[in-house]
């Protein structure tokens, strides 16, 4: 397909609409030039098109400047649709439901971690189970993994994983009120349960990191970062094999149920429903599910970074202060109240491969947050920084209150594998000065910095754009790949 690309802002490009093709409204692009030139090397911008070409679409199809090519829907794309004739479509939200970002706080700083880095990474890898199908440790019963699915962390919280204070520094204060345990499968069960509390494997990660520069010291501040110097913990996993199962269940409901009310959709991998049918209902109450399980399964990480903490400084995480600045999702489906063409109105935005970034005000915001917007948390790659952002007011009206995620894959792991070997990347990770800790060597190759998008022009964009602004930069010196 030829896709048309044409600047109409500051890091801003249109899709414009094209009946021919099918499409219900224009794809709008946010990225910068030097991106902007590499995003025809895969087919993510024909993914724009076709979302554009979706039942009950408003606005506009949109992707971020990490977008490329996703299971049907792109990863860094955002839509929403009406609730009254729109579509929901787990293709939309991907495998991993609620992949997340969390962000840890301490008191301590480079020079009282650096000497200890090697430990306390292999404390943690000892600590935090992670690998492809990996279990997790714990043996909660099977009534209690019940409650958990409707409560997510506020119930792994009461079992004593994690501080009462914890909670309402999350999104949805980590549990989703749409949640219907119900609605998920006995194989997503059998597939999920056994693995809380493990991180997985690909690119999800948990860093150890410094602040390296502050760019807005009061709201830094406010987000718990005070300092440039100050230890911070990032851990980036999702649903793991819950959310995947959950996702592997609805397609092939939906592709079904697509028969029943006479959708047609450009390509499979985007089966729907609509949004108010039976169908659509019971994926929202699976994935609010699989939703409680990934808050849950990071909280439960949370409590083993502090246990491991704990045995290498011998002090109580509570004295070396370890709050969660953030926990942010960047893969889930939400009914939320936007502007659409001049009125307000609840849609369902979908968010895949893109985080939310709601300003100050929003309804949605914790207390905590209320006056400042909340954190935005954007992971880099091994050797590369991460970002804390804050949504910009401008994003309510251009995203529906959307950023990106991360850094955005340009080559496949494959690719990656044959190109790098894991000792060139170990070694420039160590002259970097970051301790590295792997299950596999094939981890490191296919998760090589230089297999993603440069996280800094990235995030850049997003500011460029106006529709998030940078408050922190943090730099990892020590990483545990699962």
């Amino acid at each position: 397909m030829v896709v048309t690309l044409n600047k109409i802002g500051p890091c801003k490009y249109e899709i414009p609409l094209d009946k021919s093709k099918g499409m219900r409204v224009p794809g709008i692009v946010f990225t910068n030039e030097n991106l902007a030139k590499d995003l025809g090397s895969d087919q993510a911008l024909d993914q724009v098109v076709n979302v554009a070409r979706l039942q009950g679409i408003v606005g506009a199809s949109i992707a971020m400047p990490d977008i490329h090519l996703g299971y049907g829907f792109p990863i860094g794309g955002v839509a929403a649709f009406n609730l009254d004739d729109g579509i929901i479509s787990p293709g939309a939200v991907g495998f991993d439901i609620n992949c997340s970002v969390k962000l840890i706080g301490s008191n301590l700083n480079y020079n009282e971690v650096s000497p200890r880095i090697n430990n306390l990474i292999d404390e943690i890898f000892k600590n935090v189970p992670s690998g492809v199908g990996r279990e997790g440790k714990l043996n909660l019963s099977p009534s209690k993994m019940e409650d958990l699915l409707s409560e997510g962390v506020k119930y792994v919280v009461k079992e004593g994983y994690g501080w009462s204070s914890d909670i309402e520094r999350i999104e949805e204060n980590g549990s989703v009120t749409f949640s219907d345990r119900s609605k998920v499968s006995q194989k997503a069960r059998a597939r999920g349960f056994p693995q809380l509390g493990s991180l997985g494997a690909g690119n999800h990660f948990l860093e150890i990191q410094v602040v390296d520069k502050i760019f807005d010291v009061e709201l830094a501040r406010k987000f718990g970062l005070n300092s440039e110097g100050q230890v911070t913990i990032m851990v980036h996993t999702g649903s793991r094999g819950f959310g995947h199962q959950v996702a592997t269940d609805y397609i092939e409901i939906m592709q079904e149920a697509m028969k029943k009310y006479n959708i047609s959709v450009p390509d499979r991998q985007l089966a729907s429903a609509p949004f108010n049918s039976k169908e659509g209902q019971d994926y929202m109450g699976a994935m609010g599910a699989a939703a409680n399980f990934s808050f849950s399964n990071r909280q439960v990480i949370t409590h083993w970074i502090r246990d491991s903490f704990r045995k290498v400084f011998k002090r109580d995480p509570e004295d070396m202060e370890m709050n969660i600045v953030y926990d942010v999702s960047h893969n889930m489906a939400k009914v939320e109240e936007h502007i659409v063409g001049g009125k307000s109105q609840n849609v369902v935005v979908h968010r895949k491969g893109a985080t939310r970034s709601f300003p100050a005000g929003r309804k949605e915001l914790p207390a905590l947050f209320m006056e400042t917007g909340h954190p935005v948390l954007i992971p880099g790659t091994m050797g590369t920084a991460s970002y804390v952002l804050v949504g910009e007011p401008k994003a309510l009206n251009e995203t529906f209150g959307s950023s990106c995620h991360g850094s955005g894959r340009v080559m496949s792991r494959s690719r990656a594998v044959k190109q790098y070997t894991s000792q060139e990347i170990g070694s420039n990770l160590k002259r970097q000065g970051i301790y590295v800790r792997a299950a596999t060597k094939y981890v490191l190759q296919e998760e090589a910095p230089q297999a993603y998008k440069d996280v800094d022009q990235v995030v850049g964009s997003v500011e460029c754009a106006g529709i998030s602004r940078i408050v922190a930069r943090l730099r990892p010196i020590g990483v545990m790949k699962g």
